[in-house]
C-alpha cells in the first residue's frame, strides 16, 4: 500500500525576512568592534619545525583518495 500523505514543505524563512535579519545585524554590530589591524612579520624557515598531526587525523587523511593514496 502506498502512503499518500503529502507533507507540506518547511517555510523558507522561519523568523523573518532579509530586512529583519539586516536590522538585527545592524543593531548587534556595535557590540563587536573590529580588532586593530595586526601586521605579521615573516618567520625564519629555521623556526618552522613542522606540524604535529594526531594519529587519528593522519589515518583519516591517509584513507582519503585525494590526500593519502
Amino acid at each position: 500500500m502506498t502512503n499518500l500523505k503529502v507533507l507540506a514543505p518547511a517555510p523558507a524563512e522561519l523568523d523573518g525576512d532579509l530586512a529583519s535579519l539586516r536590522g538585527d545585524c545592524a543593531r548587534m554590530a556595535p557590540h563587536w568592534a573590529a580588532p586593530e589591524k595586526i601586521t605579521s612579520r615573516p618567520v625564519s624557515p629555521s623556526l618552522i619545525h613542522g606540524v604535529d598531526v594526531p594519529a587519528t587525523s593522519a589515518r583519516l587523511l591517509e584513507a582519503m583518495p585525494d590526500y593519502g593514496n
